[in-house]
């Protein structure tokens, strides 16, 4: 009786594309630091339908701390975030605006990031 043989090139394959998964979820969680990445939103503006628009964006965890100090504020702070360093405005254009409304949406395409202090000029920063 024929048996059949088995293959040990496929068994490397599975553990190859096995480790190659587990190592890009670990990396995902443990990266420190700011990279461009793509990123999806959906675009809405009052008296048009939505849009999803793809782009780059920045992403990533900065270093950041915060130390007591004996007079006011009380506190030294040196918070940083992940933002553009070097960006492309772009503009889509979104469907079925009424006559009176612009159907032009202006966006960021993220070219290069970097982890340096936050500037609501391009970003949504939030104070804790």
């Amino acid at each position: 009786m024929w048996k059949r043989p088995r293959t040990p090139l496929l068994s490397f394959v599975l553990l190859v594309a096995v480790a190659t998964l587990s190592t890009a979820m670990t990396t995902l969680r443990s990266f420190r630091g700011c990279a461009v990445r793509e990123f999806s939103f959906v675009a809405r503006k009052p008296g048009c339908r939505s849009l999803r628009i793809r782009t780059e964006a920045c992403w990533g965890r900065c270093h950041t701390w915060e130390k007591p100090v004996p007079h006011p504020p009380f506190v030294q702070r040196h918070h940083r975030v992940c933002t553009y360093s070097r960006s492309l405005q772009l503009t889509a254009r979104l469907p079925g605006c009424r006559p009176q409304v612009s159907p032009l949406y202006p966006y960021p395409l993220a070219l290069r990031c970097a982890c340096s202090t936050c500037s609501s000029q391009d970003t949504e920063c939030q104070t804790y």
